[in-house]
């Protein structure tokens, strides 16, 4: 058994809570932490299992039955608790970004080097069975040689514009998860990228120095062309599509749905929305990475996600930045 300590009781926090109620067998949450923790979140906490709730993340660190360290906090502090947390020897488990700065990300690889302890970064996508099953197949080789990967990703509602503020910007918060996806899907790293953008969703969005609207074209190291899409506004919900086209065929996975059924009649073909949002689509991919993640643990194994995997997306993301600020292709090297 796993005793965990989750620092962060945001909606991620409460996602990570409750999946591991509902099906992590092998963890228990000792402790839950939050500087802004209130009573209706410390008994949410303690309804899911969790025996300890403290606004003080550092009681975590100092406890020496916790085992590992699953960091939810606000992305600017994801770096600085990684390091104390490897410092007091306990594995981690951080949500994506580890940080927006290359130089923080290898400050915490650096760290890591010898611990002996597990570092996985919480991209989640790669835990749907959708996407699962879609790289499964091209890594056995069933489509062929990869030609074209293309990746639509929109949201069915921009965020609030103060977290907009401190996103990071478009391509470090949302397109990071698509970054990840096409690295998974390729099995490669991406060697150029090309980014164009707009303001079309919310003027505020533009005002707070961001783009909502985004298509990157990536040139991957195997020879692959990615072409990813991204928008903060998708009317019908949360549109999470894939497609890898390759020498021998493709494999291609559409949206999630409440269910397939399919009304025909005189007035049209009408089939059900996508699933609404990531709580929706991802719930079962979060259990599962936090099940892996245990699973490491338990028996000494690499985890799926390294803090390598934490930091080529973050790469490719201010590579995406920088294309679109200087309206030109922008090679990964320029950035590592």
């Amino acid at each position: 058994m796993v005793n965990l300590g989750i620092i962060g009781t945001g909606r991620i926090g409460k996602v990570h809570i409750k999946s591991i109620r509902t099906r992590v067998k092998d963890a228990v949450i000792k402790t839950a932490a939050d500087p802004y923790m209130n009573e209706e979140t410390a008994h949410f906490a303690k309804s899911m299992g969790v025996l300890h709730t403290t606004t003080d993340y550092r009681e975590i660190l100092e406890d020496p039955e916790i085992d590992a360290v699953l960091i939810c906090s606000s992305t600017d502090t994801h770096a600085t608790i990684s390091l104390e947390t490897i410092r007091a020897k306990k594995h981690v488990f951080c949500e994506k970004p580890v940080d927006h700065k290359v130089a923080r990300i290898r400050e915490v690889e650096e760290a890591l080097k010898g611990t002996g302890l597990k570092y996985q970064v919480g991209f989640n996508r790669r835990f749907d069975h959708n996407f699962e099953t879609m790289q499964q197949a091209v890594a056995a080789g069933k489509i062929g040689k990869p030609e074209i990967i293309k990746i639509t990703s929109r949201d069915p509602e921009p965020p609030d514009i103060n977290y907009v503020k401190v996103s990071g910007g478009i391509f470090l918060d949302m397109t990071i998860h698509d970054f990840d996806m096409v690295r998974f899907l390729s099995g490669c790293e991406a060697a150029q990228v090309y980014a164009q953008g707009a303001n079309l969703v919310d003027p505020a969005i533009g005002e707070a120095g961001d783009i909502d609207t985004a298509v990157i074209t990536l040139q991957m190291e195997n020879g692959s062309i990615a072409v990813i899409d991204n928008c903060r506004k998708s009317v019908y919900g949360y549109d999470q599509r894939a497609e890898v086209f390759g020498s021998e065929g493709m494999v291609s996975v559409d949206n999630d749905h409440p269910s397939t059924a399919v009304l025909s009649n005189c007035d049209g073909i009408i089939g059900e929305k996508p699933l609404y949002f990531f709580l929706e689509r991802y719930m079962d991919a979060y259990g599962k990475e936090i099940e892996t993640f245990i699973d490491a643990i338990e028996h000494d194994k690499e985890t799926p996600l390294t803090i390598r995997d934490g930091l080529m997306p973050v790469i490719m993301g201010l590579a995406a930045k920088k294309s679109y600020e200087e309206h030109r292709p922008v090679k990964l090297s320029e950035l590592m």
